[in-house]
């Protein structure tokens, strides 16, 4: 599949501060690819630097085939953005922000088409000041895609969004997708990732620490567990046991990462049976890209 985006070797320090270290990735034409990690992880410089915002200080960017510091006013008709927060003034009503924005193309736009699809009909004389967050949200986005963009970059759509709102939000990235458009997005939300995204990679500390679909990450990090309560088994023991890569404990609760749930799960028993230890609400359970978030914050802050 064509690569509508190559990274090499991408860096970006602010000050003493490296918020993007030696990162290199691609992106397919027509996928929609997540950028995701904690807050202060780099997620929103990558994608201002892929953006042409900011200027790397190291490594190279190819978007379809520009380069987006030096290319920007070409790359500017071929993408679409969605900041974070975008600026629009208070007083100015839904219309009148799609006929300002529309004014910025020379081509025709798909303004009316995006009224209908977002839903905005009814809300066209309603100032922005008094859109609720997910209403603002339909409206970066239809500002954003006037202009068909070959390539949509989201910084965090979903941030500060009711659960409803969100889902919403999910239902029209993925329209956006199968209109055509090749989606960049960041996010916090591990649940979104996992629900919209083709391909993510995970960021922590400004370091790339892996690249794959959610279900691939989720295998390939022994992200899979096996959840039990018991007032007899220790952390010093289950650690040991052959398999397992961490243990989550919560009082009396137990989660136990593995990468062989039946043969921990085996060697648990076998354990409890000889030393007389009860187990309670014994599962084994699928990992979400939250066991991962969870995983690499805990690994930062013990150095």
């Amino acid at each position: 599949m064509e690569h509508v985006i190559d990274v090499k070797g991408l860096s970006k320090s602010f000050g003493s501060v490296q918020a993007v270290k030696d990162m290199s990735f691609t992106v397919s034409q027509g996928e929609i690819f997540g950028i995701i990690g904690p807050n202060g992880a780099g997620k929103t410089t990558t994608l201002e630097m892929l953006e042409g915002i900011l200027k790397p200080d190291n490594g190279t960017i190819d978007v379809l085939g520009l380069d987006p510091s030096r290319q920007l006013r070409k790359l500017n008709n071929r993408i679409g953005v969605q900041f974070q927060a975008t600026s629009i003034q208070k007083k100015m009503k839904v219309k009148e922000a799609l006929d300002l924005f529309s004014s910025f193309y020379k081509q025709a736009t798909q303004k009316e088409y995006l009224i209908e699809i977002l839903g905005l009909g009814d809300k066209l004389n309603v100032a922005f000041e008094d859109l609720s967050g997910g209403w603002k949200q339909r409206l970066t986005l239809a500002l954003a895609t006037l202009h068909k963009p070959e390539i949509l970059f989201l910084d965090e759509p979903s941030m500060g969004l009711d659960p409803h709102a969100r889902r919403e939000m999910w239902s029209m990235i993925k329209l956006m997708r199968e209109q055509g458009s090749t989606i960049v997005i960041t996010t916090h939300y591990m649940e979104e990732a996992e629900k919209l995204c083709d391909r993510v990679a995970m960021i922590y500390s400004g370091h790339l620490k892996a690249l794959n679909t959610p279900v691939e990450l989720l295998n390939e990090m022994k992200a899979h567990y096996l959840a039990f309560e018991s007032d007899g088994l220790e952390y010093e023991y289950l650690i040991t046991v052959p398999g397992v890569a961490r243990v989550e404990q919560e009082g009396d609760s137990f989660k136990v990462f593995s990468e062989d749930q039946q043969m921990t799960a085996y060697h648990i028993f076998n354990y409890c049976h000889d030393k007389g230890i009860s187990l309670t609400n014994f599962k084994f359970e699928k990992g979400s890209l939250d066991d991962l978030f969870v995983h690499y914050l805990e690994k930062g802050q013990t150095g």
